[in-house]
């Protein structure tokens, strides 16, 4: 899994007036927990483009005034009349220790009901997934290749070395669908079967 940094500085005060203050200032009132301690600091609210606007999970080393901490991002919250982020939330990763987070769905390849006129749906664009920071992958590939109209893959048909999906089992991820066209084609070819047989 790729690795982010981002610079913080340590937060002098945890209150509201404080957040505010940082907030009208273009900064984010963020917090690491899941360590020995919680630290809170701030960051600039553009650094944290390359974090949460990405196709792909990633590590984040959060650099406080010097020190490093390895994280990943664990929750945002937005304004909800601005969509400006406000606060930012930061697990600390700990060696040996599992983590939980969310992994996009990345499919490969073009699958066979697709080329026969149908259509991909994918149903989650991400997964929620524990393992050793070392075992989670950037994306979740699934091959789809095969997949034909009117199939699916479930959550329980993919499998990570090392992680544990922790979605329902019987949860389709993705899969293809008939179209208006494949449809109208299909009851052509019916009505054309039936006057063959009469």
């Amino acid at each position: 899994m790729k690795i982010v940094a981002l610079s913080g500085s340590t937060r002098a005060s945890v209150g509201s007036v404080n957040a505010t203050a940082l907030r009208n200032e273009g900064k984010v009132p963020c917090v690491i927990y899941g360590g020995k301690e919680q630290i809170h600091f701030s960051a600039l609210e553009k650094d944290f483009k390359t974090i949460i606007f990405t196709p792909d999970a990633c590590q984040v080393e959060v650099n406080i005034d010097g020190k490093k901490y390895l994280t990943i991002l664990q929750e945002t919250q937005f304004h909800r009349l601005t969509d400006r982020l406000i606060h930012a939330d930061f697990l600390e990763i700990v060696e040996g220790k599992p983590l939980t987070m969310q992994i996009p769905v990345k499919t490969v390849g073009t699958s066979e009901g697709v080329r026969a006129g149908g259509k991909l749906t994918i149903k989650l664009r991400k997964l929620k997934v524990r393992g050793l920071a070392n075992k989670l992958p950037d994306t979740i590939d699934i091959n789809i290749e095969k997949l034909v109209i009117g199939k699916s893959v479930t959550v329980g048909e993919i499998n990570i070395e090392g992680v544990e999906l922790l979605n329902a089992k019987n949860v389709s991820v993705v899969s293809v669908n008939t179209t208006r066209a494949v449809a109208q084609a299909e009851q052509a070819a019916a009505k054309d079967d039936k006057k063959a047989k009469k």
